[in-house]
């Protein structure tokens, strides 16, 4: 069900390396200026590899990225917080209850857990990159969507 975009939306995941980055790139792709977008972890850790690789695909470059915690934001205050991870998701509920602040859990694959072959494992990322994009464009769709 497609809604009007918020002006503030928080993406945030485990550790801020794959899922959550992979969504607000996605997200200011789509959107751009429309709306402010952060991404952010319960932990932080390097933006992985395989999530550079496949962004990289589709033409977005998320290799310099500086993975950040809840703690580390800057802002404090979104319109609506997208959890990935059910860690996060705890996390976001107990940082908004004193703020008006929409959540939602968006349970996400976590490609990290593919072990095998490189392939094996861009693949797996690939699928986490398609499925988020997918639940991007139904939520926050955009008219005809552009070719990535």
């Amino acid at each position: 069900m497609a809604e009007e975009l918020p002006g503030s939306v928080l993406f945030a995941c485990s550790y801020n390396a794959v899922r959550s980055v992979m969504a607000a790139a996605l997200l200011r792709h789509y959107h751009g200026t429309r709306t402010y977008v952060e991404s952010c972890g319960v932990r932080a850790g390097d933006v992985d590899g395989f999530a550079i690789a496949v962004m990289d695909e589709i033409g977005l470059d998320i290799s310099n990225y500086k993975s950040k915690t809840f703690d580390q934001l800057e802002d404090g205050f979104f319109d609506l917080i997208i959890t990935m991870s059910p860690e996060a998701q705890h996390r976001a509920v107990d940082m908004t209850r004193t703020m008006a602040c929409d959540v939602e859990f968006w349970n996400t694959f976590d490609g990290t857990m593919i072990e095998g072959s490189r392939e094996a494992r861009l693949e797996a990322y690939r699928q986490v990159r398609d499925q988020i994009k997918k639940r991007i464009l139904d939520r926050f769709p955009v008219g005809p969507a552009p070719k990535v």
